[in-house]
This record gives C-alpha cells, sequence and structure tokens, in this order.
C-alpha cells in the first residue's frame, strides 16, 4: 500500500513582488535589491508513523501593512514545503488535508533568515464517536478502532468493514481478526446479497444440476455462501492471523490522483503486516486459490474447475480487488456516513 507522489507547486502570487516591499521609487523596483530584505519559510509534513504526505494544503498568513492575505502551497513527494521572498514579520500556516486534523505553526521571520518549521506532523481525524483509549494495552486500542470500523457502511446500508481510515490503526490480534471476519459473514446485508445473487442465477438457470424450487434455490444460496464465507475466512482471518498480516485496506486519502491510484492498485498484491511493514499479501493470494479449490468440492461436477482455471480465476480476483481498492480510495469515502470528523485545529509555536 505504498503510493508515488508527484512535485509541489510554486508558491503562488497575485503579482510582480507580492512577498517583497515596493516602493512607487525607481530604485526599490529592482527585484535584486528587495531579495536580500526577504526571508524564507520552509518545511516538512509528515504522519504519525513518519511517512511523508504529499499534497498536502499549506497556507501561509502574513500580518503587517502591504502583507498579502495568503498564499497556499501543496507539499511534494518528499513531503516538502517552500515559501520564498517572505516579508519580515509575524506569520502562521496552516497545514490541511481532508480527513487529517489541521495543524497551525506560528512564529516570526526576521530579515534574510530562512525559518525551519521543521516536521510538521499530519494525525488522522478520530470521529467523535469514537471510543478513545489512554493508557489501555495495543490490544484494548485495537479493539476501540475495530468497533468503530465495524459501524461504517457505505449509504447507511452496505458493510465497509475491512477499511480502516486511520492509516496508523493499531494490528488486529487474530480473535479481532476472526471477530471481522465472522462480523461480515453473519451480517443481515451479507444474507440478503446472497439470497439476491442466489435468485438472478436460478432465474437465469445457472448450474443446471442444482434443478430448479426451492431444492435448487437452496443449493444456489449455499454455494454462493460457501464462497464468500470461505473467501473472506481463508483471507481475511486465517491465514491473516498465520502470516501476521492485516487484511484491512489502509485509505491513504493524500497526494495526487495518480498517487492514490497507484497505491489503491498495489493494494491488491501487497498489505501491512502487523509489524506495520510492507510486503507481499500472502494470505489475499493464497485465500483466493483455497477458495477456488474448495468450492470444487459443493460445485456440480460440470462445473468445476482444474488447476489452470483456478489460477486464472486468482488473476481476475487480483484486478478485481485492484478495481474495488480504487473504488474504496475515490468513491467509498465520500459514501459512508459517520466517518471523521475534523475536530478543532491543534496549535504550535517556534
Amino acid at each position: 500500500m505504498c503510493a508515488v507522489r508527484v512535485g509541489s507547486a510554486l508558491l503562488l502570487a497575485t503579482g510582480a513582488g507580492v512577498w517583497a516591499q515596493t516602493s512607487a521609487k525607481p530604485a526599490a523596483t529592482n527585484a535584486n535589491a528587495a531579495a536580500p530584505m526577504s526571508g524564507s519559510i520552509h518545511g516538512v509534513v509528515t504522519s504519525n508513523d513518519g511517512s511523508v504526505y504529499e499534497g498536502a494544503h499549506v497556507r501561509l498568513e502574513l500580518s503587517g501593512p502591504g502583507a498579502p492575505e495568503s498564499a497556499v502551497e501543496e507539499t511534494d513527494s518528499n513531503g516538502a514545503f517552500s515559501f520564498a521572498r517572505v516579508n519580515p514579520g509575524a506569520f502562521k500556516l496552516v497545514v490541511s488535508s481532508n480527513g487529517f486534523v489541521s495543524q497551525e505553526i506560528s512564529g516570526v521571520v526576521h530579515t534574510g533568515e530562512a525559518v525551519d518549521a521543521q516536521t510538521i506532523v499530519l494525525p488522522v481525524a478520530m470521529a467523535a464517536s469514537e471510543v478513545q483509549v489512554s493508557g489501555g494495552s495495543q490490544a484494548d486500542i485495537a479493539q476501540a478502532q475495530l468497533n468503530f470500523e465495524e459501524k461504517q457502511r457505505v449509504l447507511g446500508f452496505f458493510p465497509n468493514f475491512y477499511v480502516s481510515y486511520d492509516h496508523s490503526a493499531v494490528p488486529l490480534t487474530t480473535r479481532q481478526k476472526y471477530q471481522l471476519a465472522w462480523k461480515t459473514e453473519i451480517d443481515p446485508v451479507t444474507l440478503a446479497m446472497t439470497g439476491w445473487v442466489a435468485g438472478i442465477e436460478q432465474a437465469d438457470h445457472t448450474f443446471d444440476a442444482y434443478g430448479q424450487g426451492a431444492q435448487g434455490y437452496g443449493k444456489r444460496f449455499g454455494a454462493n455462501y460457501a464462497d464468500g464465507f470461505s473467501g473472506t475466512m481463508i483471507g481475511g482471518a486465517i491465514l491473516p492471523s498465520l502470516l501476521k498480516q492485516d487484511p484491512r485496506y489502509f485509505y491513504k486519502g493524500t497526494g495526487s490522483i495518480m498517487s492514490r491510484a497507484m497505491y489503491a492498485i498495489a493494494n491488491s498484491v501487497i498489505c501491512k503486516g502487523d509489524n506495520g511493514h510492507w510486503q507481499p499479501s500472502y494470505s489475499a493470494i493464497a485465500g483466493g486459490l483455497a477458495g477456488g479449490a474448495i468450492s470444487n468440492l459443493y460445485y456440480p461436477s460440470s462445473s468445476r474447475s482444474g488447476a489452470d482455471v483456478m489460477f486464472e480465476n486468482s488473476l481476475v480476483g487480483t484486478a478485481e480487488g485492484a478495481l474495488q481498492n480504487l473504488i474504496q480510495e475515490f468513491v467509498i469515502r465520500r459514501l459512508t456516513p459517520k466517518l471523521p470528523v475534523y475536530p478543532s485545529t491543534a496549535t504550535q509555536q517556534f
């Protein structure tokens, strides 16, 4: 779940000499004469875990006569920002990004001074309704976060449990991974969607060997539910527990469209380990293959697949996973109510 980031925009200006004091005198119109009177401000924006943030908005506000109201820049691929030719005097930086707690940095820049705002940490915004755990164990904190995730529903209806909007969420315990998988599979919406798919298959005479009527519908329902149950349990609980991998998708939410798209696509084959490091998603890949092999136990003999078809289906499943991640990154968050709100900004002085 890594991302590629692009460069930042240059300092916005509203006309020549916007940051330097100008004068009606001809000698003062020379930019080279004005430059030494100006200062500069630079810094880096990161997450709680030290990952740099590309695309975070940094607004510079100056005070004093003749100073512009504000200027805005976005952090580059290294999380860095820089404002040049800043008028001496008091200033304030407001760092923000959707889904994260805004930070305010204030200070004074002197003539010719290069102010280093250093590293600015931009925490993920926490929901007002989320349970806060202070001084608890890692398992307690993970459980509090998991309880919140289990309330996430697209359009307030469809389960959206396997996504974390906190990029630095605590790893789940083995019990919690099974809890998440079980919660997903016994959800009434999951059962209703399974029944809907079974009804479509029966109407289209899919898997003729199952027949029609209540018996045929029951077999189709059972097969569909077994597909989902085995896939979720193996790929979302059993293998992640054994391999110590996190089965959730960690929403990125910052950076350019391309960097977020690459991050989402990459997450179809990589995942975050319980140690916090990114690694190949053996759980998802092996889980897809295992689910295909198990399905041969209950599908009609005429519909069972060989090893070559299972590998082909696994590749298709990986592509579908990439598409789902793209939808998750760019669409689902906006359709899921009761997500993180933005608390009042934190203020720093230096």
